[in-house]
């Protein structure tokens, strides 16, 4: 249980990194190159895909789905808990909202607008930004939410095994109670103790 609270916790972190990712192009990114004209956009987001894919990002990008199904898979023993299940349904809501349509969607957008050649050149500008900027925004606000719920759903996982941690050390050799709501004395159900 100790291994799998610890990966949880950097499946949360892992998490909290590539939604914010995702989020930050969702309300400031776009936001801003929506106002600058057609040759800035597109030059602005062809440097950006051909920069994006480095260290940095495929730690959080490929990490947050890896090390989910790791935590999901260190409790494979008790698959019917709670944060079990959570990690599964965190795995395979980043898996298909963040990863597989980043993949299917997100990419491909970006192989069309760097094939589209150098701004300066490009006859139509407008319909190259056209054909891009919407459904690619449209599409990451999608993978900002899908990734926001997993981390959701991790998170919660988290508190549960970190509460399951606390319960396991409530009764000691000697049999007297320490730690959590019962070692005050205060578990539901029972008089306080004296």
């Amino acid at each position: 249980m100790r291994k799998q609270l610890a990966v949880t916790w950097v499946a949360v972190v892992l998490l909290g990194l590539i939604a914010g990712f995702f989020y930050a192009y969702a309300c400031s990114v776009m936001v801003g190159l929506a106002e600058t004209d057609d040759r800035t956009f597109i030059a602005t987001m062809q440097a950006i895909n051909a920069n994006v894919r480095n260290a940095g990002f495929a730690v959080s990008f490929f990490g947050a789905l890896a090390v989910t199904a790791l935590a999901a898979l260190l409790g494979l023993r008790r698959w019917r808990s709670p944060a079990t299940i959570l990690l599964v349904l965190a795995a395979v809501t980043y898996g298909v909202g963040g990863l597989a349509l980043t993949m299917g969607v997100s990419v491909p957008l970006n192989e069309e607008l760097a094939a589209a050649g150098a701004p300066d050149a490009i006859a139509d500008p407008a319909r190259v930004r056209a054909a891009y900027e919407g459904p690619w925004v449209t599409w990451n606000l999608v993978r900002a939410i899908a990734s926001t719920v997993a981390l959701g759903l991790a998170a919660a996982a988290l508190h549960k095994l970190g509460h399951r941690k606390v319960e396991a050390r409530v009764v000691d050799g000697g049999g007297e109670e320490r730690g959590g709501l019962r070692g005050a004395g205060m578990a539901p159900g029972r008089p306080v103790q004296q």
